[in-house]
């Protein structure tokens, strides 16, 4: 039984190797969540597919969202370590095969690879991190891992236009394969782990069930109003199934030796609210992101580098606050700094859609930025709080709950920010995207996440006040060690 110890953080630590690994690892998903966008043209114009380039993120998200709870459990059972790996293998794999793929159909298969690679790989770093660091430092930690996300949006976008400007697209997903290795390399060299070895029953119907209901479920919210209508039979079809088969779940699990989504993940208040909060986050987050660069650019004809620059403010504002959310906590407690962050999240959502009708470059950027700062110190405690409460053999659980109901947050997002701005787009002069129907719908789209924002602060004032700093830290159950070298 053993802690990890008091010596700092950064790179040249004694953990420094682990966290580079982590960053390393994170990284991979971070820049492909972003790189492939600025090339879909070129990818098209080579196999084809146009019709169905859509599928090659919703595929990619769908794959990730329902394979973490499945990979959270198997880190409390095999330990982080062997899935971890796993995940980058997967990854590996995938981004090998999406970068010979030979047709659209082929490329999206490859591409659900690599999201099941990406569940894997995210949530088991957090959790890595979770286990290797004091409850001080995991905030400073926290904002490592959320520079990565603010580098990616950067760095993703742009090598994804050079590969593709340059003819060569399919090194978009090559360029994978030495980062994979790398990682990897560093993490069976610099991590160890010393679990104790007993006899688990591994929920194989629960995943199934879980993994299947999921998966049309956010099939559903992701394609709804999209791909068909939301009325129509297949979309009640497959929101029914999804329905039926994750109640079914529910009951497997209640008999379940070891399920896969223990019931008391949802039964304790602090991991409920949390989970809510995530879910918020999640909602926030992806409704910027996928309405801020069509605003700007077809409100004020920005190029789409301006636009990204501006929305980039929000993944610059996030790892700013979240380093520094420790030095709140530690002080007055998890959920009055999530408090303070909300609020922030709150004032920045209303400045963006009290001025949409007045578009500004700077005054977006400014907004992203505001907004990024509240959920930096809004994801970050929360999360951590959840962590703490729990110990090792279930904080792999709760911390892939908490990035699964982020995921759902997205998904859903989308799915409800899309219909209020396609209502607004069919109902246009032109049916479609001029100048004024984008405005509209865009301050439509922005109120809507004001509106996220001001729900979210409800499941912040439900969470309860504990884990402040008097708080002691849970034992953990191995020993999570960088190697002596």
């Amino acid at each position: 039984m053993t802690t990890a110890t008091e010596e700092g953080v950064g790179f040249r630590s004694r953990r420094g190797p682990i966290l580079i690994a982590l960053m390393l690892a994170t990284g991979l998903v971070a820049i492909d969540a972003t790189i492939v966008a600025t090339a879909v043209p070129s990818i098209v114009e080579d196999i084809g597919g146009f019709a169905s380039f859509p599928w090659l993120f919703s595929a990619y998200l769908l794959a990730q969202a329902v394979s973490v709870p499945v990979y959270a459990k198997l880190s409390d059972v095999l330990g982080r370590k062997p899935v971890i790996l796993l995940g980058i293998g997967l990854f590996l794999l995938g981004s090998i095969l999406c970068g010979v793929a030979w047709s659209m159909p082929a490329l999206i298969a490859f591409r659900v690879l690599q999201g099941l690679g990406a569940g894997a790989v995210q949530p088991v770093a957090i959790t890595i991190a979770g286990d290797i660091y004091t409850l001080a430092e995991r905030a400073k930690v926290q904002g490592y891992l959320a520079s990565v996300w603010a580098v990616s949006s950067v760095v993703g976008p742009t090598l994804g236009g050079l590969f593709a400007s340059l003819g060569i697209w399919r090194w978009i997903f090559l360029i994978n394969i030495p980062l994979c290795l790398l990682a990897a390399w560093m993490l069976l060299r610099a991590f160890h782990e010393n679990i104790e070895r007993t006899k688990h029953r591994i929920d194989y119907l629960g995943a199934t069930l879980l993994t299947i209901s999921l998966s049309l479920l956010i099939l559903g919210a992701l394609e709804g109003g999209q791909a068909w209508a939301w009325n129509s039979a297949i979309s009640i079809t497959v929101f029914a199934v999804g329905a039926l088969l994750f109640g079914v779940f529910l009951l497997v699990e209640r008999k379940a030796a070891e399920p896969v989504l223990p019931p008391w993940v949802v039964s304790r208040r602090l991991l409920a609210t949390t989970a809510m909060i995530a879910f918020g986050v999640g909602a926030v987050m992806l409704g910027l992101t996928s309405y801020v660069p069509t605003f700007l650019e077809g409100a004020l004809n920005t190029s789409p580098l301006l636009a990204g620059l501006a929305l980039a403010a929000l993944t610059l504002g996030w790892p700013i606050s979240a380093s520094q959310a420790g030095r709140f906590y530690l002080r007055i407690g998890f959920r009055r700094t999530a408090i303070i962050g909300i609020l922030i999240t709150v004032i920045g959502t209303a400045v963006l859609a009290l001025t949409a009708s007045s578009p500004s470059v700077l005054l977006v950027a400014m907004a992203c930025f505001i907004v990024g700062l509240g959920l930096g110190l809004v994801a970050t405690p929360s999360l951590i709080a959840a962590q703490t409460s729990v110990e090792w053999n279930e904080r792999g659980v709760v911390t892939g709950t908490n990035l699964f109901a982020r995921s759902i947050g997205s998904a859903i997002g989308v799915a409800v920010f899309g219909a209020v701005a396609n209502a607004i787009y069919a109902n246009g002069p032109g049916g479609g995207p001029d100048h004024g129907t984008t405005v509209a719908a865009s301050t439509a789209v922005f109120l809507a996440v004001l509106v996220s924002a001001v729900l979210t602060v409800a499941a912040v004032l439900a969470m309860p006040a504990e884990g402040k700093r008097s708080s002691p830290e849970p034992a953990r159950k191995p020993s999570s060690e960088p190697a002596n070298d």
